[in-house]
C-alpha cells in the first residue's frame, strides 16, 4: 500500500519513490477490481498483489531506451511478477495511472498543509488571548490612526486563517479525484467499475465525466488555493516587518544565539524570516498564474501541463508548507515590545482622539463641517507646534463654549477606543 506520511514529511510526497509506489497501488488494485468481475484469474491478482515491486533505477534505465516512463515502470514490475504482469494495465491509458497517483500525492500534500495550519491556528488565537488588553497604535495608509490591541491584530490573523483552513479543505476535496476510463475517458475498454473500486480504495472520488486525463480546472483551484493562502502568509509576515522597522520596533522576530544580522554592521536584527515568507510567497501566485494556463488543452488532452506540472505542484506544496511553519517559529518566538507600544500610542500627543472631539461637537448640535473645521484646526495645531491636543481644546474658547471641562476629559481614554474588544473575540469564536 502508499505509505502515508505520518512523520511529516513533505519532501517524501514528491520523490519518484512514493509517485512509482501510488501508482504500482492503481495497477494492484485495478488488477484486484478485474478479478472480482472475473476478467482476469484470481490468482493472477493475488499473485500479482505479493510479487509487483519496482526500482527506480531500473525505471530510469530502461527509459533511457523506451523514452516513455509508464512503460518503463511497467517493464519494470514485470520483471518482478513474471508472467501474470500480462494483466496488469488492461485497457488503461498512461493518464489513468500518472493523474490518479498525482490526485494521491496532492491530497497526501494538502492535508500535511492543513495540519500545519491547525497548528498556526492555535498559535494565533493563544497570543489573540495572552495580547488581548495590549494597547497599540492602528495605523491606516501607515499613519496613526485610532488604538487596537495586538492580541486584536492576531484575532483578525487568526480569523483569515480558519478561512484558509475552509479553502484548503474544500481544494483538498476538489482534487481528491481519480479517472480511469481509458483513452479518452469512455471507458471503451475497461468498465467503469474498475474505476470505482481503484478509487473508493484510495479514498478519491471518480471524474464523473473525464477525457484522457483530469481536468486542469482542478489543479488550479487547487494551485489558486496555495496562492490565497501564501497570500494571507506573505500579509502577516509583512505586518511583522513592518513593526519590527527601528521607528516602531514594537515587535522583534526571534534571534538565535550567534545569529548574525549584517557581515558589515554588527548591530543588524533583520527581519529575514518575515521577508523569506514574503519573497516566496510571490513564486507559489507566480506558480498559479501557470496552473491557469493549464486549464486549456487541445481536444481530449496534450501534454503541456505535463512539464508544469512537475514544478508548480512539488515546489509550491513544499514552499507553503515550509513557510507556514515558518511563521509559526517566527510567532512562537516574537519578541512583543509592549511598553514600545505604549510609547509610540502617545507619540502623537493625543491627536488620535481627534474624532471623539468632533463626535462631541457634533453631539451638542454643531453643524458637522463647522465641527470637523474647529477639531482638525487644533489637531494641524497640536501636530505644527508639539502641543497636547487636550491641552488645546481646554484653553479653546470656542470649543469649550460647548463642553465642560469633565466631559473633554472624558474624551481622551484609551479605553473607549478598545471596548468592544470582548464582543469581537466572542463573534470570531475565540472563546464563548
Amino acid at each position: 500500500m502508499i505509505e502515508r506520511y505520518t512523520l511529516k514529511e513533505m519532501g517524501k510526497i514528491w520523490t519518484e519513490e512514493n509517485r512509482w509506489a501510488a501508482i504500482l497501488e492503481i495497477e494492484v488494485l485495478a488488477c484486484e477490481a478485474m478479478a472480482h468481475l472475473k476478467m482476469i484469474p484470481a490468482k493472477a491478482a493475488q499473485n500479482i498483489r505479493a510479487k509487483a515491486g519496482f526500482n527506480v533505477q531500473r525505471i530510469n534505465e530502461i527509459e533511457e531506451v523506451t523514452r516513455h516512463d509508464v512503460i518503463a515502470f511497467l517493464t519494470n514490475v514485470a520483471e518482478y511478477v513474471g508472467d501474470d504482469a500480462k494483466y496488469i494495465h488492461r485497457g488503461m491509458t498512461s493518464s489513468d495511472v500518472l493523474d490518479t497517483a498525482l490526485s494521491v500525492q496532492l491530497k497526501q500534500a494538502g492535508e500535511l498543509i492543513l495540519e500545519k495550519l491547525n497548528v498556526l491556528s492555535e498559535v494565533l488565537k493563544q497570543m489573540a488571548v495572552t495580547y488581548r488588553d495590549v494597547l497599540m497604535m492602528g495605523r491606516t495608509h501607515g499613519v496613526h490612526a485610532e488604538p487596537v490591541t495586538f492580541g486584536l491584530k492576531m484575532a483578525l490573523w487568526y480569523t483569515e486563517n480558519e478561512r484558509n483552513k475552509e479553502r484548503m479543505i474544500a481544494a483538498i476535496d476538489t482534487i481528491s479525484t481519480g479517472k480511469i476510463s481509458g483513452a479518452v475517458g469512455t471507458f471503451a475498454n475497461i468498465p467503469p467499475q474498475i474505476e470505482e473500486y481503484v478509487c473508493e480504495k484510495l479514498g478519491l472520488k471518480p471524474a464523473l465525466v473525464s477525457t484522457q486525463v483530469i481536468q486542469r480546472d482542478r489543479h488550479a483551484h487547487y494551485m489558486s488555493t496555495l496562492a490565497v493562502i501564501a497570500s494571507s502568509l506573505d500579509k502577516f509576515a509583512t505586518e511583522l516587518r513592518h513593526l519590527q522597522r527601528t521607528e516602531v520596533l514594537e515587535v522583534e522576530e526571534p534571534f538565535a544565539k550567534g545569529q548574525k544580522g549584517s557581515s558589515a554592521m554588527p548591530h543588524k536584527r533583520n527581519p529575514v524570516m518575515g521577508e523569506r515568507i514574503a519573497g516566496l510567497a510571490r513564486v507559489i501566485r507566480g506558480n498559479a498564474v501557470a496552473a491557469f494556463e493549464n486549464v486549456a488543452l487541445w481536444h481530449e488532452r496534450d501534454i503541456s501541463h505535463s512539464s508544469v506540472e512537475r514544478v508548480i505542484l512539488p515546489d509550491s506544496n513544499i514552499l507553503l508548507h515550509y513557510m507556514t511553519e515558518q511563521l509559526i517559529k517566527v510567532l512562537k518566538g516574537l519578541k512583543v515590545n509592549t511598553e514600545t507600544m505604549t510609547q509610540n500610542v502617545e507619540k502623537t500627543l493625543g491627536l488620535i482622539f481627534s474624532q471623539r472631539v468632533l463626535l462631541a461637537l457634533i453631539e451638542k448640535g454643531m453643524v458637522r463641517d463647522e465641527a470637523y473645521a474647529m477639531t482638525q484646526s487644533k489637531a494641524m495645531q497640536a501636530w505644527d507646534e508639539k502641543k497636547d491636543l487636550k491641552s488645546l481644546v481646554l484653553a479653546d474658547a470656542q470649543i469649550m463654549s460647548h463642553l465642560s471641562n469633565e466631559e473633554v476629559e472624558s474624551l481622551f481614554d484609551y479605553q473607549y477606543h478598545v471596548k468592544n474588544v470582548d464582543y469581537i473575540f466572542k463573534r470570531a469564536g475565540i472563546y464563548s
